[in-house]
């Protein structure tokens, strides 16, 4: 049986490969994004079984399947809520709630075991991605940004941030004014407080305001090049986020 784990959390990942051990299943490889990922099916044979994180450090591990084609069966790790969890079940689909308990991972492993249906895949996936979906436009995004000046706290509206980056490990937001203000989070973090529908990540530097995209320029290798209104910052749309880039303007 030819197992492989993608999760971005490389402790995870290298603990749920001995968890699996005890259970004489041999994991042969640990992957830790999507992109990882889709190269990694486009070079190799794709497993038996997947140990899928629901959220990769670059995006959604549901992009995957859009490039690759995967008829392996799947269980997913997640640390959603118990709302979602429930309604996984309901769409029949194998999950683990992290922190993963060695139990549910033996019973997981034992259903995998006694009944494969690689032709349910596609649909677990699409299942997925409409939970994914609902549960996004039902959620609450930010809408406004506190940062310290001195001594003051000042209230930023989203709606006038024209993009966030980070820079000597800070990260930063910056007004329609061409102010720059200091956050106490990571680019990471911001992933869940930002409406999708406004902000996109063009590389692993900026969030950019679509409201405040003035040009788009054709860059060297295949990438873009971007410039805001009231920003002089230079901002290329990274190679491999380039097609998701042009699919979120569209939308």
């Amino acid at each position: 049986m030819k197992v492989i784990i993608i999760e971005d959390e490389k402790p995870s990942a290298r603990r749920l490969q001995r968890m699996l051990a005890k259970l004489n299943v041999n994991v042969e490889v640990l992957l830790h994004s999507v992109n990882q990922s889709i190269t990694w099916f486009l070079e190799n044979q794709e497993p038996d079984l997947i140990f899928l994180d629901v959220q990769l450090s670059d995006g959604l591990s549901f992009e995957i399947f859009e490039e690759v084609s995967i008829n392996s069966a799947i269980i997913f790790t997640t640390a959603y809520d118990e709302y979602a969890i429930k309604a996984f079940k309901l769409n029949s689909i194998d999950y683990l709630l992290k922190p993963i308990d060695e139990d549910e991972l033996k019973t997981a492993v034992d259903k995998f075991r006694k009944s494969v249906n690689p032709d349910q895949v596609s649909k677990q996936i699409s299942n997925l991605q409409e939970l994914i979906s609902e549960k996004n436009s039902e959620k609450n995004y930010k809408k406004r940004f506190v940062t310290k000046v001195g001594s003051h706290l000042k209230m930023i509206p989203t709606e006038e941030i024209v993009c966030f980056y980070s820079e000597n490990k800070g990260t930063y937001l910056q007004t329609e004014t061409n102010r720059n203000y200091l956050l106490d989070t990571s680019l990471e973090n911001l992933e869940d407080e930002l409406n999708p529908d406004l902000f996109f990540r063009v590389n692993r530097q900026f969030f950019v305001n679509i409201n405040y995209l003035e040009d788009i320029l054709a860059y060297s290798n295949s990438r873009l090049k971007l410039q805001l209104k009231n920003s002089k910052q230079e901002i290329i749309v990274s190679r491999e986020r380039v097609k998701d880039f042009k699919n979120w303007l569209a939308n």
